[in-house]
């Protein structure tokens, strides 16, 4: 390694016994710095020197005020009362918040492409974001991390490697186990996306083709991803009635997988499920006490969010959509989907009552955006009964499908699971910009929302504590020591914002609204948003695993 120059600098620190000097970090540098003492890096000057604020550092500990000065993409300067006039630019945080950026470790970025500057997420105060949700991802990845790269992203980026899109590549939608070349086949394929950056395998047990998978085929599976140090997360087989089970099945892959486990967008599915986070919660501790390292990421809403064909029995969808129309012509086999369509309705994502189910995305019918199943019934002068609401679904399978905003989960349960100590936040949200579709409010709103609503209003957290939810905690799941934290040598992805009035404004009537009260985002350093307003920088970068190693 080349000699590097050590400049010196003495800072007063009053929150300090002592300085710790370290050179300028080269990237992925393990500084080791205790997070109990305030450091300073020794510096000639700022890029940026953020003054003032009450500064919540990530880890849990209780809010300093301090400045923190930047130099490029780093953090070089923890301190009171840093020297303004070696600063290029100074941020006035004083009777703010300054904390990390928001790590959001469920994110639908399927349009970055086309919406690089990634608002959505940037406004409410994320600066890195983990795609390939759900089983869901590009595949080969490598590739479309170049083009990601290429466009320069808003946010910092990472990826998981998706089940669904590795199995439909080597069985298309067969339902049945893989052969022996077959799971092979797929073994590679999560083994070669580990190698260009994947952070780990997702799973959508609930979703095609994934459902047809058991246990075996995803412990394989899981056991590649664990083999490059990977992580295991997974949408559940089962959210409604089978929630148990589903996440039994969960904690035992990363049992049997050796592989740390995150029951992503935890929740109780239908009425007949409210309450039973008790047990799932209790399920989480035991499997932790055994040895299973098993975490939860969680959004702050009563509503979850996904595809129109979720209502339909995953049998119907074997083969692909053209063996789907040729059983729905098949009167007998008719009469069991349209059963099992029923089924759904009342005891799953239904919930019981056409209204709870409100459409979001509906490309075939640009009208039913933002209406429920009940409103689309009475518009056909249909009784809205699960029968009918059945046939309406079959009709919009077969015009194309569609999405839809399920109104099924109960507020106790969402509380329940958000104070665990192993609950993270993370918004399941979709990339968005105002005017297309009708989108989840999570989509703008989730971060803002749970400092608003669960930390100011109803003081389920602390503030503290809601900030390592959104911070260091996710960055630790991946591995990442150097983001999630406010320290000497991380990198300066932070947050500005007013305690008193950060809240979300998106709802499920008008969902295409920026959040307030978050007022300057910083990514990697470089001012992304200011005075609540992005300041159309794209400064983000690709995160790939293994490469701050």
């Amino acid at each position: 390694m080349p000699a590097r120059t050590l400049l010196v600098a003495f800072v007063a620190l009053p929150l300090a016994t002592s300085v710790a000097l370290r050179t300028s970090p080269v990237d992925g540098e393990d500084l080791r710095v205790r997070p109990s003492a305030v450091h300073a890096q020794p510096a000639d000057s700022f890029d940026l020197l953020i003054v003032g604020g009450s500064v919540i550092d990530g880890t849990g500990s209780a809010a300093r005020v301090l400045d923190v000065g930047v130099r490029g993409d780093r953090i070089v300067a923890l301190g009171a009362s840093l020297p303004r006039a070696r600063a290029k630019r100074i941020v006035e945080a004083r009777g703010r918040v300054v904390s990390p950026g928001f790590i959001d470790l469920h994110a639908h970025l399927e349009p970055l492409l086309q919406l690089p500057l990634m608002e959505s997420a940037l406004r409410q105060g994320v600066t890195l974001a983990l795609g390939g949700p759900d089983g869901g991802s590009p595949l080969p990845l490598g590739p479309y991390l170049d083009s990601v790269t290429s466009v320069k992203p808003g946010i910092n980026v990472a990826y998981l490697v998706g089940h669904n899109d590795i199995r439909r590549r080597v069985m298309g939608m067969e339902a049945r186990a893989p052969r022996a070349d077959e799971l092979t086949r797929m073994r590679q394929l999560v083994a070669a996306a580990m190698g260009q950056g994947a952070f780990g395998l997702s799973t959508g047990l609930l979703y095609l083709p994934g459902t047809y998978s058991n246990i075996d085929e995803v412990v394989a599976l899981a056991q590649a991803a664990s083999d490059s140090g990977g992580i295991y997360t997974s949408h559940l087989r089962k959210e409604g009635i089978g929630l148990l089970d589903g996440v039994g099945e969960a904690l035992e892959i990363g049992r049997r997988a050796k592989i740390p486990v995150v029951l992503t967008h935890h929740k109780a599915v239908g009425q007949q499920m409210w309450g039973k986070s008790v047990i799932t919660l209790a399920m989480v501790d035991s499997a932790r006490k055994a040895g299973t390292d098993v975490m939860i990421d969680q959004y702050p809403y009563t509503a979850t969010h996904t595809g129109i064909g979720v209502l339909v029995p995953s049998w119907a969808m074997a083969g692909g959509n053209a063996e789907f129309r040729k059983r729905l012509a098949v009167p007998a086999l008719r009469d069991s989907i349209l059963r099992g369509i029923v089924d759904n309705i009342l005891n799953d994502r239904g919930g019981g009552d056409l209204a709870r189910v409100q459409f979001s995305r509906v490309t075939w019918d640009r009208s039913l955006e933002g209406k429920t199943l009940k409103d689309w019934a009475l518009r056909e002068k249909r009784e809205p009964t699960p029968e009918q609401g059945a046939q309406l679904v079959l009709e919009a399978m077969l015009k194309g499908g569609g999405n839809a905003i399920y109104h099924v989960l109960d507020e106790q349960d969402v509380r329940r699971i958000m104070v665990h100590p192993q609950t993270m936040i993370a918004s399941d949200g979709r990339l968005s910009q105002p005017g297309d579709g009708h989108p989840h409010p999570r989509a703008y709103g989730t971060f803002p929302r749970v400092l608003g609503e669960y930390v100011r209003t109803q003081r389920l957290l602390s503030l503290e504590t809601a900030v390592h939810k959104m911070t260091q905690m996710p960055a630790q799941r991946l591995g990442l020591n150097d983001r999630g934290v406010l320290r000497v040598g991380a990198y300066a992805d932070v947050v500005v914002f007013d305690a008193a009035t950060v809240k979300d404004q998106s709802t499920f009537t008008e969902p295409h609204q920026y959040p307030v009260g978050i007022e300057t985002v910083i990514v990697n350093g470089t001012v992304s948003v200011q005075d609540g307003k992005p300041t159309g920088v794209r400064a983000g970068r690709v995160v790939r695993h293994g490469s701050s190693r």
